[in-house]
Parts: structure tokens; sequence; C-alpha cells
């Protein structure tokens, strides 16, 4: 096998050059690198993993972490509310893998200090973290802020010196969605919301009130619930809302899984969609368009956000200090919405 000496002798730069190429660690002229990765190409050159590793130099690697400290294992991914966040790991895993990264999901740390996880990652040596779905009182986002551990959030706040984050732009894509119903007619508009702690929950619920003062339309407390993201909690709140009052035309859901456990409790109770009653949702995931009828909601371009989280990310690795990046959003009309009925 070839050796670092042999690419530095081939290419004319040290063996210092050379790791410091193959390891991604810093900045080197376009030339120089040219030059080394055409040397290592030659000679079939694959760096030692493993001595890299041990030499302390951050590895070719991305942590990731998800969802809530507590309960942050990939057995998650299999709940149905989080399908929408399983499309944005698969783009993210893409991306990572073209740039010449790994992921790695780390162990839960034993102890539940703030910057206990902090200190986990340093001891892989990872090259920085992306952070998906993390709730605001999450003691990883203030830790990761506050050390110097390049880090991108996703669908999750959080900013500092070495820390960023990426997200669609909720507010505007739900601001979009209620304004498609008041076009078709609809004044009496019910919502079933996530948690509002959530950022992304939060966004939403005021672009859908952004709207609806936009077109004087008042805000009706009678017709809000709260849910928990999940399809049988905004059942629940849909059986609910059905059980006080019957005069809603349309009903907005913040999640496309929150939608179809409405769109059940809807046809419990005799009520026909778009007939009687019109329901939207927002994600986009591959579900909405099989549902019955298909689902008008708002896209959320995945495969953007997960790029953007790899690409950000490697910005701040490489010393740039990127602002926050909100993603557009566009509203997909399927048959679950018409004009209410006269």
């Amino acid at each position: 096998m070839a050796t670092s000496e042999e690419v530095a002798r081939l290419a004319g730069v040290s063996r210092a050059t050379v790791s410091r190429v193959l390891s991604g660690t810093a900045r080197v002229k376009d030339a120089t690198r040219l030059r080394v990765e055409a040397a290592a190409a030659r000679l079939g050159y694959q760096p030692d993993v493993a001595a890299q590793s041990l030499s302390g130099a951050p590895s070719k690697t991305i942590a990731l972490g998800f969802f809530a400290n507590d309960v942050w294992t990939l057995s998650q991914l299999t709940r149905p509310q989080y399908h929408f966040h399983l499309d944005v790991l698969h783009h993210i895993e893409a991306a990572a893998a073209k740039a010449g990264y790994d992921l790695l999901v780390p162990s839960r740390p034993t102890s539940t200090a703030s910057d206990s996880y902090v200190r986990l990652l340093r001891s892989r040596r990872v090259a920085g973290t992306i952070m998906v779905a993390c709730p605001p009182d999450d003691v990883r986002i203030q830790a990761l802020v506050e050390s110097r551990l390049p880090t991108v959030f996703v669908d999750a706040v959080g900013t500092g010196p070495h820390a960023t984050y990426v997200a669609s732009d909720n507010a505007d894509g739900a601001r979009q969605i209620t304004e498609h119903l008041l076009a078709l007619g609809h004044r009496r508009i019910a919502r079933v919301t996530g948690t509002e702690t959530d950022p992304s929950g939060r966004d939403r619920l005021a672009g859908i009130r952004a709207a609806l003062g936009a077109a004087g339309v008042p805000e009706d407390p009678g017709l809000a619930r709260r849910s928990d993201w999940s399809t049988e909690g905004a059942y629940r709140a849909a059986l609910d809302l059905l059980e006080a009052r019957r005069d809603f035309t349309a009903v907005i859901a913040e999640s496309d899984m929150m939608a179809i456990g409405i769109l059940r409790a809807m046809h419990e109770h005799g009520l026909r969609v778009p007939d009687d009653v019109s329901v939207t949702g927002f994600d986009d995931i591959d579900l909405a368009a099989f549902t019955l009828p298909p689902l008008t909601t708002v896209r959320q371009d995945t495969d953007a956000i997960g790029t953007a989280a790899v690409t950000t990310l490697l910005d701040v690795i490489d010393g740039g200090t990127p602002p926050p990046i909100l993603l557009p959003t566009e509203v997909v009309v399927r048959r679950s919405t018409a004009a209410p009925r006269a």
C-alpha cells in the first residue's frame, strides 16, 4: 500500500500538507489540494482513519442528534409523526456522503449535565454536529451554542459564533394555506395546532393568525384545539371540537399526520371532505397524496433542508459564520379543499 510520504513526494508537498488535505482539517490552496488528491488517486492511497482519530484531529465524521435529550434513539424514527424528519435525515445522509463525511449517532450520555453531550462528541473527534427537531428546553442546545463545536440545528433554533440553524419558513407556509382557504370563501376556520413551545408550531400559528388578520376575519378561540403532533392526538382533538361546534367549514392541521387523524374524525361523524368541511395539512409527506381524499397541504423541501444543513455545517467547520437559513414552502392543492356550501 502507498504511504503518505510517497503521496507527499509525488505531489511536491510535505506529509503534514497531505494530512491536512485528506483530513479536511485546515484550509489549503486549491492548486495544492488538487495536486495532493491527484497523487493520492494515482497511488491508490487511503488514509488511516483510526490513526487520524488517535492523533486528536477532527475526523471526517458528523454527529447526528435528534428529538428530546431523554428519548433520542433511532427507535423514535418509527413513530408516524416523525415521517417528515426521517425524509430530512435521508437527505442529510446523502449530502454528507457526497461531501466525504460519515454520520455518527452517539449513544445517550450517562450524565444529564448540560455539557455531557458536548464532551461525548469531543471524545469521538467529530468535525461537527447536526441536531434535528430538538425541543426548545433541550439542554444540549445551549451547551452546543456555548461550545466551539460547529453545529447546525434543523427544525430547531440555536445561534452562536459556531452555530446556526436551517428551517422552512413555517410562518409563510401557514399563511399561504390559510389564504388558500380564505380565497375559497371559508371564514369559520378551525385549527388543530401542535405544541406552541415548538418553534415550528409557534411560527405556523403566527402565520395562520397573520392571514386571518389581513383578511379581517376575527380569530375564534372556540374553534382552536391543541394536539401533540401525533395522528391520535389530532383525532381526539377533532372529536372534542366536533362535540362542541359544528359551524366550521374548514380545519387547518399543522402537520399531515395530524390531518390524517382529523380526516378520520370527520368521517366517523358523517362529514364528507371537502363537501361538508375542508381539511389541510402541512409537510407534504408521501402519505398526503394517498389519503381519501388526497390532502391539500404545504410542501417543505426536505431535499433542500437536508442539503443545506450539511453545506452550512461544512461552512462553519471551515471557519465561516453563516446566518440562519429559512427555506421557502409552497401550497400543494389536492382534493381535500373546496368552496364551502352555501
